[in-house]
């Protein structure tokens, strides 16, 4: 039996039949934390309270944390600039300023889950998507995307913009 499994599974490892599946890296539940905690501190150096939703690949969220004072609105508000990043693999301060001069691309904020606003950024491994980070409530899109940039710091293994 094992000589047959093994026999198998070295011509699956030759045959393109069994490559169908592709193999990626995932975002940890670790390493989702630290994001979320890099960023919650580098807006906290700046005298900045935030929220920040981290995402894995699928759009799900794996951490969520929010400062002492942040408004409620920007629970949601991180949530889906993270979305927004995820779904079209671009930091969300870039779309708003594509959008405001592109009428094609200003058709993007009428899309429910998209917002268009600085915070969002797609976490990439190996030029692949493995989540999403949002950050809001920091007192403007330029805060929240160098917050968010911040935070990637703390995962060395994500690609760097």
């Amino acid at each position: 039996m094992r000589s047959f499994l093994a026999a198998l599974l070295a011509v699956c490892a030759s045959s393109s039949a069994c490559a169908q599946l592709r193999q990626h890296d995932e975002l940890t539940l670790a390493a989702a934390n630290r994001l979320a905690g890099g960023a919650v501190e580098a807006c906290a150096r700046q005298g900045r309270a935030i929220v920040v939703s981290v995402l894995d690949r699928g759009g799900n969220l794996v951490a969520l944390q929010r400062a002492d004072g942040v408004g409620p609105h920007n629970t949601e508000a991180s949530r889906r600039k993270a979305y927004t990043a995820l779904s079209t693999r671009s930091a969300t301060l870039t779309l708003a300023r594509k959008a405001a001069a592109d009428p094609d691309a200003r058709n993007l904020a009428g899309l429910p889950e998209l917002l268009l606003l600085g915070g969002g950024l797609p976490l990439m491994a190996g030029g692949q998507p493995v989540g999403a980070i949002g950050v809001a409530g920091g007192g403007g899109a330029a805060n929240d995307h160098a917050c968010a940039l911040a935070a990637l710091a703390a995962v060395p293994q994500l690609d760097q913009p």
